[in-house]
């Protein structure tokens, strides 16, 4: 069985097909990734995808094409994303297993490398 770097949630992957749907522009799915940001470190960016990236690493989950930035994919191992909405506001959420914190008004967070022997050793027992 091959190990996904990340899985959708059937609200994420249903609020992706819509915004391929809505794009003004050919988009074949979204680019996930991490760039330094906010007082806890990082935070998580997406773009549209017309045309993979070469380097990226491919997910495909719930029928819907998910691209991530090599740069990122030690930090998004086993992550979840999801897409929440509540009275106030509506986005995409990310639940990391290699999260280690974040800042008080939720734009950004602190992550580590994901633990590869953990990984290795979870899957020999499965």
């Amino acid at each position: 069985m091959a190990f996904k770097i990340m899985s959708l949630t059937d609200a994420a992957a249903e609020r992706i097909r819509e915004i391929m749907e809505d794009s003004d522009k050919p988009v074949i799915g979204l680019r996930v990734g991490i760039k330094n940001a906010g007082c806890a470190g990082v935070s998580y960016t997406m773009d549209y995808v017309s045309e993979p990236l070469k380097g990226d690493d491919h997910v495909t989950d719930h029928g819907v094409d998910v691209w991530v930035d090599p740069k990122a994919t030690m930090y998004l191992l086993g992550t979840v994303m999801d897409f929440e909405e509540t009275k106030m506001s509506s986005g995409f959420t990310f639940k990391n297993p290699n999260q280690t914190g974040a800042c008080g008004c939720g734009e950004s967070v602190t992550l580590k490398a994901a633990d590869l022997k953990a990984i290795a050793e979870a899957r020999a027992t499965a």
